[in-house]
């Protein structure tokens, strides 16, 4: 697994002057999408593996949002073109291996369920993929919350000014945290109206096209700015 996120970096940051794909981010979005699924789970929110009975413990479905977010970008150790197709088929072995050492007792039955649902997960976070599980999507939302300054400073030090760059340059912090009216904010905390790029070429798409989409808020605003409000988007 480390291997084939270093690959992912060599692919996307080194050759392409994308933002960092690598095992930083694998373990920033691993621990952002199990802060989303707990704050959901305190909220109420049933895990779509329990209430269709593919899996049995909560413990169970937290395993498939690790791993899924942890393995998401591997496939860009391949290309960058349909990477979480590619990423997805990729993780089978890895998932067979890791279940069968974590898992040893499960039926055949079961650890096709599992594969399956860590499968998905990562397949959908295409942008235009619809993440069909809460499981999936607290992955994908939290795939779009790594998107801080530090993440972009290595293409932008090599050159790469265009508004990707630009705007994820200007976001400081992004905090995620229990809402005022839903279960999940997402607090994106940005230096100018630049970082408005990411929250809606980025962040937005990510929530839409996920089934926790109701249970997210998102607070963008700019530091420094005394006074100043958040502005809260939510969705119907």
């Amino acid at each position: 697994m480390q291997a084939l996120l270093r690959m992912s970096n060599v692919m996307a940051v080194g050759r392409l002057l994308y933002n960092d794909h690598g095992p930083v981010h694998a373990r920033i979005i691993a621990g952002s999408a199990l802060e989303i699924f707990d704050r959901l789970l305190e909220s109420g929110v049933t895990p779509s593996t329990l209430s269709e009975g593919t899996l049995e413990s909560v413990d169970e479905a937290k395993a498939v949002v690790l791993l899924a977010a942890f393995l998401h970008d591997i496939g860009n150790s391949v290309h960058r073109d349909n990477h979480e197709l590619i990423g997805a088929i990729m993780s089978e072995r890895i998932i067979d291996r890791i279940v069968s050492r974590v898992f040893p007792d499960w039926s055949t039955r079961k650890k096709v369920f599992f594969k399956s649902e860590v499968m998905h997960a990562i397949y959908a976070t295409a942008p235009n993929v619809r993440a069909l599980t809460v499981e999936a999507g607290a992955v994908k939302v939290a795939d779009a919350t790594d998107m801080a300054e530090g993440r972009a400073r290595i293409p932008y030090l090599k050159g790469k000014l265009d508004m990707h760059s630009l705007s994820a340059i200007s976001i400081k912090q992004v905090l995620i945290s229990k809402g005022s009216m839903r279960p999940v904010r997402i607090e994106v905390k940005m230096l100018s109206y630049a970082g408005f790029f990411q929250v809606e070429r980025v962040l937005l798409p990510k929530i839409e096209t996920s089934v926790i989409r109701e249970y997210v808020e998102i607070a963008p605003y700019i530091i420094g700015k005394e006074g100043e409000e958040p502005l809260q988007l939510m969705f119907p």
